[in-house]
């Protein structure tokens, strides 16, 4: 992995929101909706966090019917960074 790949997912990783819906997502997928309900924040917002980290190569989604449902392309490596910081 590049350096500017390595910056790009510790920049997706510097927002507090982003941070938690990735603690989440290590516990497993979870569907748009039941992401926006961990949070005091509307629909957009939410989707453009979840944007970002995609974008960075963080999480990826499947069609669920309507709803989109995130997941963690690379756990492993994820949970490794999370721990880190804590």
């Amino acid at each position: 992995m590049n350096r500017e790949k390595q910056a790009q997912i510790l920049k997706a990783l510097g927002h507090p929101i982003r941070l938690v819906i990735v603690e989440k997502l290590l516990k497993g997928e979870l569907c748009v909706n039941e992401i926006k309900d961990l949070f005091n924040a509307d629909q957009p917002s939410i989707s453009q966090h979840l944007n970002i980290l995609k974008y960075s190569g963080i999480v990826d989604f499947r069609k669920n019917g309507n709803l989109r449902c995130y997941f963690l392309k690379e756990k492993d490596k994820i949970g490794k960074i999370t721990q880190l910081l804590k």
